[in-house]
């Protein structure tokens, strides 16, 4: 096991007076601002031989500055060994497919069982001292109930690097994300995009809500019809790309231009009726998937160390394809 590094380092003459989070950020970019900030408050940072634990305090030139990275130690979370379908992996990184049903992280309700759970016990001691704890670097996340593909960092040099692109939103890079959905009823125009703020809702605090213009965060999501399968046209297969990505947002967009996903309990629930008008094979499939309807499909970024592009797609997972083939052959009820 790694122990406590030390790294020192004087500021020359060329470089502005700035804060000392972000000197030490640019004095050692391969650890991340947030955990030189960690580092900071806990007394791990040093200015002109002094412990400093003033994150906003300036430096400048002839600044003595030095940082002690400590020894990660165990993580909160457990190991739990089950099985992970890994997509790709190397020192820095690992793309997983994430079945339906598996939360990504420890929180309320869910201390265990977790995709970290299961990662701390893939990875071992590959996995980097985030914060001064041995675990993965989450960049993002998906719905517990939403499949597909999660990149997850290693080291602090690729949690860096990969939030950067995630929060850049592909504009500049070649991050991209793309799901695939079957939502209730056939979205006219066939490809558009729909641009609405989103915020927690006022009515239910567990739940996302559009917002006005001037409120919320910014969200947009690009869409395209790929079939409607069902002969009646009551159901969509849909392909959305995030230009952002919020919490909830391609199942509040949908839901909002009044085409929410099946199975969608909380944004959908009043369009359960809807299945009475599918056929009885369409119904049972959709009783079966349990779950709302959407597959992270694709997912393509940089690699945070050789700025190579990666570029990674899932198939539909086998329930939500036999909902999708139980649509295609279903006669309709009357």
């Amino acid at each position: 096991m790694q122990g406590p590094e030390d790294r020192r380092t004087t500021l020359g003459d060329d470089v502005e007076v700035e804060r000392l989070d972000r000197a030490l950020a640019r004095a050692f970019p391969d650890v991340s601002r947030s955990r030189l900030q960690d580092l900071i408050r806990s007394g791990h940072v040093l200015r002109d031989g002094v412990v400093c634990r003033d994150l906003s305090i300036k430096v400048g030139p002839g600044s003595m500055l030095g940082v002690t990275i400590p020894e990660a130690i165990a993580a909160a979370p457990v190991a739990e060994s089950f099985a992970l379908t890994v997509v790709y992996e190397d020192d820095d990184l690992i793309v997983i497919d994430k079945p339906a049903g598996l939360v990504v992280h420890p929180a309320p309700g869910h201390a265990s069982g977790t995709l970290v759970n299961g990662l701390i016990a893939h990875c071992g001691t590959s996995l980097s001292g985030i914060g001064g704890v041995r675990r993965p670097g989450i960049v993002h996340r998906l719905d517990k109930d939403t499949s597909g593909l999660l990149v997850v960092a290693k080291n602090d040099l690729a949690h860096q690097g990969l939030t950067a692109q995630f929060a850049d939103h592909g504009l500049t890079g070649p991050l991209e994300r793309a799901y695939r959905a079957l939502v209730w009823g056939a979205l006219e125009p066939r490809v558009g995009t729909i641009d609405a703020n989103l915020a927690r809702s006022q009515r239910n605090r567990e739940k996302i809500a559009v917002v006005r213009a001037d409120d919320g965060r910014h969200a947009i999501t690009h869409y395209r019809v790929e079939e409607v399968p069902d002969p009646r046209g009551n159901v969509a297969l849909v392909r959305c790309e995030l230009e952002t990505g919020r919490t909830h947002q391609i199942r509040v967009h949908l839901s909002h231009r009044g085409h929410p996903l099946l199975g969608d309990t909380v944004y959908g629930g009043a369009f359960k009726t809807k299945a009475s008008l599918l056929g009885e094979g369409a119904r049972a499939a959709l009783i079966a998937l349990g779950r709302q309807a959407l597959h992270a499909s694709v997912l393509g970024f940089a690699h945070p160390r050789s700025g190579e592009p990666l570029h990674f797609e899932s198939p539909l997972p086998p329930a939500m394809e036999r909902l999708l083939t139980a649509l295609r052959a279903d006669t309709p009820a009357k």
